[in-house]
């Protein structure tokens, strides 16, 4: 270490604040003139051992000064931005203030380096002061219930609210009176440096005036406020006897005294300095008291770093300090560290932790930064959206299109005249739903469900397609036999969530299975005709299967049954995709040019051909790859329920790699795939969890956290989700302003029905994907409403259209 020490003028003291900071940028010139590295801007801790409140690392605002200071204009003020604006004066050199501490926490945070047992600074010397490290649950000032944070205790004002006043006395209070701040700081008062020098000399002042010392004879020495120092108590007590020293110090005050003087001086000397070890002990014992029952040990081992002109220079004061600790808290090992480079060092120290922090956080930033959208980002997702949703519509490029634009043969939604049973069947994730459903018309218009839902093993979702649907019968056929309705032959709708080439209402060929599903044989297949198969080989039950939909498609229905205007259907869960009404005359693929049609956009696809790369981050790479599907749906894992936990988890693991997250530790369960589902998205961003709450979530993940830790992990949940909102709110945006183009309106009223897990649980995602549809499609007025039946009430309602258009027919 290299350091120079300056001296602070009297007049600079007490002058004017800009003064006072115009001599420190001068000091600080000088020692950089010396070490000849002005030209750098290098990093500063600045140790400013007075009463501040600090509200962050580099901002502290002085409550009041002491130890003799009292320069105008810096009470109050943020003593950061007064040496920054000093040096800026200056102009000749310029450097970054990162830290700003106090020496007692710089002293801490030196001897910490030494001994890593070390949680409490103190500092006795001219003044005194002591910090701890506390939970972070009881700091209610500061966010956060985990870790620990450094607590500037001072306790110099111990005592200012009158709780020390039976231990003050006449001394004391003559001190206090006479001082730059009566009234302040008075538990410093009694223990520190500045003042037991003059305590003695008023003692010996009243004993002089009573007759006990001196023959009764006072001089002006002795009467002289600031005479006998503490420098003189430390050489007297410095002494077996400490009478030769007492002579020098009284004849220096004009006194001549006799042998008993002296000892009566010596013993008076014991006193002060004993009281003040004493009371000094009795705080620490405290502080000891509290970190013990913090953190619940039977037997605290804890180490105190010490600096201090007192403690270091006076004979007895450390070794009475540490005995009176010891004796008052017996079941701690209290270890005392003296600080031998000053707390400059320890300030240093925190300045480079301080450093490295925000070097973390910089490349944490600059790693989030790629998923972080602006509106010109957005507005080109919409435009690329646009131009795939015309390409799988034109016959031409259909076949090459990534956004297949599937024709879905439902042309008319509910007008209310729908009665009858109906079964459906909602296939599109893990879970698996067989629905009774009676629509009612007339006066007791409306829809009455039963369901029960069965779940699909993983060996079924990866082995024959026979297998599968003979699963799906075996379903049908105990939801009959539960709903006492065994033999019935009821129409059915075919809620069937996966990418199909549907050639009418009731033929749909599957393109490809996407959500984990990998059973063989049923790609380029009729998911009707494979039902139908499954059914004849059981034998026990016969359905009249009329309509085979998507569950996007079935959401659209479902919200359309409620509100006319809806003509959008939207799923954002494990999967993601949209549909909407197209005219006919742009629905290519199939014949006839008046009306509508529905079409199902399959938009996980959009990007398959390479258009969102730019967009796509090493992340959304790595999540690909490692997928059962590669190169395939590149939006949906962008932005839906099955994705967004594996992104989040990359991301983790990333930082950790690097060590920016988990003190660079990975563990093996992070190592895991699918481990950070998407429920704990939504559980860690909920608003209301605190952050003790999110640690536990990720201490159930096997993850140990730090509170730094679990808001780098919040951080991360909430751009990766923020994403994929923004991204789903941009391809929607293209959705309703192609709508209202094709009807050549200059605004658009229309509705959105919308399904899914990550919609209706995640706390932030909806919001934010309703203003990034307003912004981007300004012309539509777009509501949402959420399918609160899911999609399989859509399939049964698309059955009962088609029969009665059916019936209708027939007639």
């Amino acid at each position: 270490m290299e350091n120079q020490i300056y001296a602070i003028p009297e007049d600079l003291m007490r002058g004017s604040g800009t003064q006072l900071f115009d001599h420190i940028a001068e000091c600080l010139a000088n020692f950089m003139d010396k070490l000849q590295i002005k030209d750098k801007k290098l990093p500063l801790g600045f140790t400013f051992s007075f009463p501040c409140v600090q509200t962050k690392l580099d901002e502290s605002f002085l409550v009041s000064w002491t130890k003799g200071f009292k320069s105008s204009g810096v009470e109050g003020k943020d003593v950061v931005t007064l040496i920054r604006k000093a040096i800026q004066r200056r102009g000749d050199f310029d450097i970054d203030i990162v830290a700003v501490v106090n020496d007692t926490v710089g002293t801490m945070m030196t001897c910490g380096y030494d001994d890593q047992n070390c949680e409490i600074g103190l500092i006795v010397g001219t003044g005194s002061n002591a910090c701890y490290m506390e939970e972070m649950r009881h700091i209610d000032m500061v966010e956060g219930d985990e870790g620990r944070m450094c607590i500037n205790m001072e306790w110099g004002a111990f005592g200012d609210d009158g709780t020390l006043d039976d231990f003050r006395t006449e001394f004391d209070q003559e001190i206090d009176m006479g001082s730059l701040n009566p009234g302040k700081q008075l538990f410093e008062k009694m223990i520190s440096g500045m003042y037991m020098g003059e305590l003695v000399r008023l003692i010996l002042v009243k004993m002089a005036k009573e007759e006990l010392l001196f023959g009764g004879k006072l001089s002006p020495g002795l009467l002289a406020t600031g005479q006998f120092e503490t420098k003189d108590v430390s050489d007297i007590e410095g002494e077996r006897d400490g009478t030769r020293k007492a002579r020098e110090v009284l004849v220096r005050l004009g006194i001549d005294p006799t042998q008993e003087d002296c000892v009566a001086t010596h013993r008076i000397c014991q006193i002060v300095s004993t009281r003040s070890a004493s009371l000094c002990a009795a705080t620490l014992a405290a502080v000891l008291r509290r970190i013990k029952e913090n953190k619940g040990e039977e037997r605290l081992r804890s180490t105190i770093g010490v600096d201090g002109s007192v403690y270091k220079k006076h004979p007895h004061f450390a070794k009475r300090l540490h005995k009176t600790v010891r004796r008052l808290v017996p079941d701690c090992d209290v270890r005392f560290l003296r600080s031998e480079d000053g707390s400059g060092k320890g300030a240093a120290m925190v300045t480079a932790v301080a450093y490295r922090l925000a070097d973390q956080h910089r490349a944490r930033q600059n790693t989030l930064e790629s998923l972080k959208l602006s509106r010109e980002q957005l507005l080109e997702v919409k435009r690329r959206m646009n131009v795939e949703m015309e390409r799988g519509l034109s016959k031409e490029t259909h076949a090459i299109a990534p956004v297949k634009m599937l024709p879905t043969y439902v042309c008319a939604t509910p007008d209310g005249t729908e009665k009858g049973d109906f079964l459906a069947l909602d296939l599109g994730g893990t879970n698996f739903r067989v629905l009774l459903v009676r629509v009612r018309n007339g006066k007791r218009r409306g829809v009455e469900m039963h369901n029960k839902i069965y779940s699909i093993p993983q060996e079924v979702m990866h082995g024959t397609g026979d297998e599968l649907f003979d699963h799906i019968v075996q379903c049908i056929a105990d939801f009959l036999e539960y709903m006492g309705m065994k033999g019935v032959s009821l129409p059915l709708g075919f809620t069937f969530s996966f990418p199909c080439q549907q050639n009418s209402l009731d033929e749909s060929i599957l393109l490809k299975w996407t959500k984990g599903f990998k059973a063989s044989g049923c790609e380029g297949e009729d998911v009707v005709t494979l039902l139908k198969e499954a059914i004849h080989r059981r034998e026990e039950f016969d359905l009249d299967v009329v309509a085979v939909v998507n569950d996007t498609v079935g959401t659209m229905m479902t919200c359309g049954y409620e509100d006319p205007h809806c003509e959008v259907g939207l799923i954002v869960g494990t999967g993601s995709n949209a549909c909407y009404m197209e005219e006919m005359r742009n629905v290519e693929l199939v014949e006839g040019e008046e009306g509508r049609m529905c079409v199902n956009m399959e938009w996980g696809a959009f990007g398959d051909n390479g258009c969102l790369d730019d967009f796509r981050t090493e992340f959304d790479v790595a999540v690909d790859e490692l997928s059962l599907n590669p190169g395939r749906q590149r939006f949906e894992k962008m932005i839906s329920g099955m994705y967004l936990g594996e992104i989040v988890r990359n991301i983790l693991i990333d930082f950790t790699k690097r060590g920016l997250l988990f003190r660079g530790r990975i563990s093996e369960r992070l190592k895991t795939r699918g481990i950070f589902e998407t429920k704990f998205l939504s559980q860690i961003e909920s608003d209301c969890l605190a952050l003790l709450q999110v640690r536990a979530i990720l201490r159930h993940l096997g993850l140990e956290s730090t509170c730094d830790d679990s808001i780098i992990v919040k951080e991360v949940c909430t751009v990766v989700a923020r994403r994929a909102a923004q991204l789903c709110g941009a391809g929607m945006a293209a959705v309703v302003d192609k709508i209202r183009e094709n009807r050549g309106l200059d605004t658009l009223k229309v509705t959105v029905g919308v399904d899914g897990t990550l919609y209706k649980l995640h706390p932030h995602f909806a919001k934010v994907m309703h203003e990034t549809v307003k912004d981007l499609a300004p012309k539509c007025d777009v509501s949402f409403l959420e399918s609160e039946d899911g999609s399989g009430k859509g399939a049964a309602l698309i059955t009962a259209v088609a029969c009665r258009i059916r019936e209708a027919g027939q007639r």
